[in-house]
């Protein structure tokens, strides 16, 4: 028969539900692991709540501590379900909205076209020359995923060389990563000699390119030489256009000749990311796509807040990250990746 739990004043949890324990709790915690047993009358309810104490069968009058990792168990598999029930509701309501969306896009077929499908590599580059060559006052990009080939920068110096001649206005979005790809950083400083303006991100939304604020090109899906969309809707382009200005308020200046290297704002603000990142369940490769970096670099870099956090695992390092200072840190005083 399980004895009720008493309520003890020495939590100081303010939630009913918590997710980690309080500081009184983890104090008790940690001087409880010699002897494994605590009196239950000590016992926060936080401790109880997130299993990490027990019933001692021998002591009526005391608790047994139990492992982090059994009681990770016996805590989150109630959260796993949930979570399970709650995808296949989700995987339900996007049936139903799917079967909407088509019934939908049935009565408007006869409607003016405003955006459309291109499917494969050269359908794609097609439309996207054919745009940007007509770009009379402004063209907007956003490039993620690091540091573009050699081949392609190539070929976009010699389009944007061409644009900036007839007084094109340029703007260009990447990410914060490119800053140590020399090939990139070559390129953007010609481009911007030239007349170009170009700012970095720690994560850029997706690739986008607008022209004269008339004409948008966004990918389907991650594989974007694939499919993309070719919006013309004043609608859609023009906001579009403001999510755009939007990332460009918070980008930074790209200037090459004065800026050799990352500037500490810029390495710190990737590594916040990645920590965050971390702290959220992602894996290396995961973080790598969306901050166009080397998944090696994120390894490196996870590696060394692994040593000085002293975490043996994944999940101890989402723990002891979310519990400590580095989230909040606002210089490069972490270790750099």
């Amino acid at each position: 028969m399980t004895l009720e739990q008493p309520r003890s004043n020495l939590c100081e949890c303010d939630t009913l539900q918590p997710s980690s324990p309080c500081t009184p709790a983890r104090e008790l915690y940690s001087a409880a692991l010699p002897t494994r047993s605590l009196p239950r009358a000590d016992v926060p309810d936080c401790l109880w709540k997130l299993s990490l104490v027990r019933e001692s069968p021998e002591l009526p009058d005391s608790v047994e501590i139990v492992p982090p990792e059994a009681a990770a168990y016996a805590t989150l598999g109630p959260l796993e379900e949930e979570l399970t029930r709650r995808r296949k509701e989700l995987l339900l309501a996007q049936a139903t909205f799917a079967t909407l969306s088509e019934v939908y896009s049935q009565a408007h077929r006869d409607r003016e076209v405003t955006v459309t499908l291109l499917t494969g590599g050269s359908l794609i580059s097609s439309a996207l020359e054919a745009a940007v060559a007509g770009c009379r006052t402004e063209l907007l990009t956003a490039q993620p995923g690091g540091g573009r080939a050699p081949h392609l920068l190539a070929e976009a110096r010699e389009r944007d060389m061409r644009l900036l001649s007839r007084g094109v206005r340029q703007r260009t979005i990447y990410q914060h990563t490119v800053r140590s790809h020399q090939a990139t950083m070559w390129y953007i400083e010609e481009v911007t000699e030239a007349g170009a303006q170009v700012r970095t991100l720690t994560e850029v939304f997706e690739r986008m390119i607008i022209c004269d604020r008339e004409v948008a090109f966004i990918p389907v899906s991650e594989e974007r030489s694939v499919a993309a969309l070719r919006v013309t809707h004043p609608g859609l382009v023009r906001f579009l256009a403001q999510f755009f200005e939007n990332a460009w308020d918070r980008a930074l200046p790209v200037a090459p000749r004065t800026s050799p290297v990352r500037p500490p704002e810029i390495t710190s603000d990737i590594q916040r990311t990645i920590l965050r990142a971390i702290v959220s369940g992602e894996t290396d490769d995961s973080i790598a796509r969306r901050l166009g970096m080397s998944r090696r670099s994120v390894a490196e870099y996870v590696r060394k807040v692994s040593l000085q956090l002293d975490s043996g695992s994944r999940a101890q390092l989402g723990y002891r990250l979310a519990t400590s200072s580095l989230l909040s840190l606002q210089d490069d005083s972490a270790p750099a990746p």
